[in-house]
């Protein structure tokens, strides 16, 4: 095998048009995101026929914009990887007829990537000696998993969400708080001026040796005080409601993830996942790994969100286990984990 190995990645699952260029699965050469969040929030989420053709103008540019920034061309690179699921099947699609077009053209092989294993695989490139075993919590708009990473690609799901995701959540509390779109980071910020004690909403930690999540409760909880306050005609402190639904949701994933780790005698932890640049998530998380003498590893915001170089990372460890696909590789917009 070739002392370095240069890989393109490209990731259309949701609202993020990206193209990268890593070498060894570590070093970024390059990586361009195209982020139609301003497009969406016009609508209050994403719109899945806007974002499929957002993504059919700009992924060209894009990839070309990756290669260019990186001083390769396509005969350089040694595969393609690309997300195939799970997303947004529209999405999807424009990025997988992309990768298998290039692979076709330039007989390269072809690498499908499941979305969650890149959001993983971003923690290698955060830390260049970030290697396996580690217990990872997975916290995105759509995902919300607590994932035992044995080796590079094995993995084994402990827990899941049984109902809405992180993120889904957040967007949903931050639109009845009229925030806006998209609510993680909108609650985040207006978090920090108010009270994280001011209401009790619930904690829902379902059955004592269960790491699955469940957030419709605490969602509900919200909407219902808010209800209420309107009703009794009580004045609403959206800090104090957006600080005390964030203290509740991450104190439970925090307790699961500890909880995990500690099951399994693993004293890393890895957070992966456009929700994981969520600062009271980190700060949270952080003080209970201290507590425990666990290593906490988190990667930049950048890579955080939907990206192109974490997909390209997750194809360089299935390249080096020769797990090519055919190009009849489709999308899968359910595609499991």
């Amino acid at each position: 095998m070739k002392s370095d190995i240069i890989i393109l990645g490209i990731e259309t699952s949701c609202d993020e048009t990206s193209a990268a260029v890593v070498k060894n699965g570590r070093e970024v050469l390059s990586n361009v995101i195209y982020s139609q969040i301003d497009i969406h929030k016009e609508y209050g989420g994403v719109v899945p026929e806007i974002a499929s053709r957002k993504h059919v103008e700009k992924i060209n540019s894009v990839i070309y914009q990756a290669l260019s920034e990186a001083n390769i061309s396509l005969v350089d690179i040694d595969a393609v990887a690309v997300t195939y699921g799970p997303g947004l099947v529209g999405a999807l699609l424009v990025g997988v007829s992309a990768a298998k077009a290039i692979a076709y053209i330039m007989d390269k092989p072809l690498i499908g990537v499941n979305h969650i294993d890149g959001h993983i695989s971003a923690n290698y490139i955060e830390d260049k000696n970030y290697e396996p075993p580690f217990m990872c919590l997975v916290v995105s708009g759509g995902h919300s998993n607590l994932v035992y990473v044995k080796s590079y690609g094995e993995y084994e799901v402990l827990g899941a969400t049984r109902d809405d995701a992180i993120g889904e959540a957040y967007d949903k509390v931050a639109r009845v708080l009229g925030l806006g779109y998209p609510g993680g980071p909108l609650i985040d910020k207006v978090a920090k001026e108010g009270n994280e004690a001011a209401i009790n909403f619930p904690r829902t930690y379902l059955e004592d040796d269960s790491f699955d999540f469940s957030f419709s409760g605490i969602k509900s909880a919200v909407i219902n005080y808010i209800n209420t306050c309107k009703m009794k005609n009580i004045d609403i402190s959206v800090p104090d409601v957006a600080a005390s639904f964030q203290q509740a949701i991450v104190e439970v994933v925090t307790v699961k993830t500890i909880k995990a780790a500690e099951k399994l005698n693993i004293n890393k932890i890895a957070i992966a996942g456009g929700v994981a640049a969520n600062t009271k998530i980190r700060e949270m998380l952080k003080k209970a790994c201290d507590e425990k003498s666990f290593t906490l590893n988190y990667p930049k915001i950048h890579l955080c969100t939907d990206n192109a170089a974490m997909i390209a990372a997750a194809g360089y460890n299935k390249y080096i286990k020769n797990e090519f696909d055919e190009l009849t590789l489709n999308a899968v917009p359910n595609l499991k984990f």
